[in-house]
């Protein structure tokens, strides 16, 4: 089974950025759409920002323009920058491959803690 690994993630002032990573132990079948979520303590876990193998993506209201997700796909990684932070964008961030019918390609992981606060 395809593990994913996610790091990248620290304490930033307001207005920093953060380069997330998401490593895959293997390839990962063109058809599965990467994916970044977040969560915060006591809330659900929210998409943050997707991107299919030909490159298209989405991203959630509440980022588009300060965020960026990228994939090299000869080093099975998936990328999420992330810009001009703000307070509410602190989580653990969350990445993952998910089929068009609806199932995850691998469990979670860890996920990697990202803190926006002066």
């Amino acid at each position: 089974q395809v593990q994913l690994v996610e790091s990248g993630g620290g304490l930033v002032q307001p207005g920093g950025s953060l380069r997330l990573s998401c490593a895959a132990s293997g390839s990962i079948p063109s058809i599965y759409v990467m994916v970044w979520y977040r969560q915060t303590p006591g809330k659900q876990r929210d998409l943050v920002a997707t991107i299919a193998s030909g490159g298209s993506t989405t991203y959630a209201n509440s980022v588009r323009g300060r965020f960026t997700i990228s994939r090299d796909n000869g080093k099975n990684t998936v990328y999420l920058q992330m810009n001009n932070l703000k307070p509410e964008d602190t989580g653990v961030y969350y990445c993952n491959a998910h089929h068009p019918v609806g199932e995850f390609l691998a469990s979670w992981g860890q996920g990697t803690q990202v803190t926006v606060s002066s």
